[in-house]
């Protein structure tokens, strides 16, 4: 069986330098899409930020209770 050659053609993409708009998608509606994504997934989101803020009000009230007993 001889080797038959075959033709190949490549294609290549590039960005020019001189476009200016990379990414216009990502940042088009932004509030939007964060609006969707909290509202279709709010038990995970409500699940994610309750420990982080419940976390981070101790830290602040800690931090406080600390600060009025050195100062008597």
């Amino acid at each position: 069986m001889g080797k038959t050659p075959v033709r190949m053609k490549a294609v290549v993409y590039a960005l020019s330098p001189f476009q200016q708009k990379v990414m216009p998608g990502l940042w088009k509606d932004l509030t939007g899409k964060i609006h969707h994504k909290v509202s279709e997934n709010w038990i995970s989101a409500t699940l994610l930020l309750t420990p982080l803020v419940g976390t981070y009000s101790y830290v602040q009230y800690y931090k406080e209770k600390e600060k009025q007993e050195h100062r008597y």
